[in-house]
């Protein structure tokens, strides 16, 4: 923790991270052949103070571009949301731009970003999840490669936002997930295999104690945990490929093989997901009604309403995987269909916000994101951020190949698959053969 994170998480080098020429494709969107101000532009908005001076943009004439004098951010970490306005309103003191904040409404970020983008509404910087998400976007997009900070991100950081060598997204931070559990009820040392693990959530129901928890929304249901049997095999990028290809079943696949065991025993084990929403969820950890759940470090934002520190992130010991999910979730980009000014604009903030004290302030000590550039430190990392700091400190992460799954996959196919498991006695034969029936129609029907 003395030393840059950002060069400890070069190790996080997975191949569930590697995206550039897989995935999504029919679905791409276009962007529009007019640039549409994103914002209202002026000629002239000085220069940007407290960070490294981006040179000017040029247009197709090659002649510079100055920045434009007003910027909208539109972005779906709520988390973040208050401080992220905050940031905007130091930001206009120490440059004169104005930078105003939408938030999302809801679920389905993603297709308000594609409306907004295909009525020509597009904000200057958006965020998208990279992988699959990047590669419907892309006409969006514009190239951040000329950044002055590109070259100080760690290693493999900005391979899920870029194709055909160019970088279209600067991550924000990286993230992992597994089981969360409360330090009082689970030694985390202890679960090495499933069968721990079963008899881990079996011991704690005896108890009177929820063993293991999930939660109704559709990530946290089956998007996250479905991940990890999908990061453990051999080559989870050409695995994904061939599921899609249809030359490989689930089904037939070991390791997918005791998943489904698993979920079946967490069935008969712990209480109906489909009862339980997020907060719940978390607080029945932190309350000592649950010894774990399924989550990740951004979870711990929760843990001072209750005054709860106790906990940790371990591993999910499927076919005794001993190390964390963790990549990079969210990515920043700049809308290519706004003016050459505007983009310019957005470049200027975000080159601010990695390079200036008062952004690295924001980005560290209110965003509380771990540090992803080279020299970059945080000492008031949250419980669980620590955790996903030591994993991959330790080289002990596996990727997320999740965002290899066609965009729609967990939303309108395997959510509902997943609901219809936990309601019903479907074996867990059965729930393969679903699933790979599910994944070839989202496959089929992506777009």
């Amino acid at each position: 923790m003395k030393k840059a994170l950002s060069v400890l998480l070069a190790t996080v080098m997975v191949a569930g991270l590697a995206l550039t020429g897989c995935g999504g494709g029919g679905g791409e969107t276009k962007a529009p052949d007019t640039k549409t101000p994103a914002a209202t532009t002026a000629p002239d908005a000085g220069e940007t103070k407290g960070a490294e001076t981006e040179a000017p943009a040029a247009d197709e004439g090659g002649n510079s571009v100055e920045a434009a004098n007003k910027i909208i951010i539109f972005q779906s970490k709520v988390e973040i949301q208050d401080a992220l306005q905050e940031c905007a309103d130091l930001y206009k003191e120490e440059t004169g731009v104005e930078v105003e904040i939408w938030g999302t409404t809801g679920d389905g970020y993603l297709q308000q970003l594609k409306t907004k983008l295909a009525n020509n509404q597009g904000p200057t910087i958006f965020n998208q999840g990279g992988g699959a998400e990047v590669e419907q976007i892309q006409g969006y997009c514009a190239d951040l490669s000329d950044l002055s900070f590109i070259s100080s991100i760690a290693p493999g950081m900005t391979d899920s936002s870029t194709l055909d060598g160019k970088v279209l997204g600067i991550p924000y931070t990286v993230e992992g997930f597994g089981l969360v559990y409360n330090k009082d009820l689970i030694d985390a040392t202890t679960l090495k295999s499933t069968e721990d693990f079963i008899d881990a959530i079996k011991e704690q129901k005896a108890n009177g104690v929820e063993g293991f928890e999930l939660s109704q929304e559709d990530y946290f249901l089956i998007g996250h945990i479905l991940n990890t049997p999908f990061a453990l095999q051999d080559d989870p990028e050409k695995f994904v490929e061939d599921v899609a290809a249809g030359t490989v079943k689930m089904a037939d696949n070991a390791i997918f093989q005791e998943f489904a065991d698993m979920l079946v025993s967490i069935r008969e084990n712990c209480s109906n997901p489909l009862e339980k929403n997020y907060d719940g969820e978390v607080g029945d950890l932190c309350t000592g009604k649950a010894a774990m759940i399924h989550q990740g470090n951004w979870c711990a934002s929760m843990f001072t309403d209750y005054g709860f520190t106790n906990a940790g992130l371990a591993p999910l010991p499927l076919a005794e995987n001993d190390k964390l999910a963790v990549a990079v979730p969210t990515y920043w980009s700049v809308n290519s269909a706004a003016t050459p000014e505007e983009q310019q604009a957005g470049k200027d903030f975000l080159t601010w916000l990695y390079t200036s004290e008062t952004g690295k302030d924001f980005l560290y000590n209110k965003f509380l994101f771990i540090p992803l550039i080279d020299g970059d430190t945080n000492e008031n990392l949250d419980v669980l951020s620590a955790d996903v700091a030591k994993y991959v400190a330790d080289g002990k992460t596996i990727g997320w190949p999740n965002k290899l799954w066609p965009a729609s996959a967990v939303n309108v196919y395997f959510a509902p698959l997943a609901q219809e498991f936990f309601t019903s006695q479907m074996t867990a034969a059965e729930f393969l053969e679903k699933l790979d029936t599910a994944y070839a129609d989202a496959v089929a029907n992506q777009g």
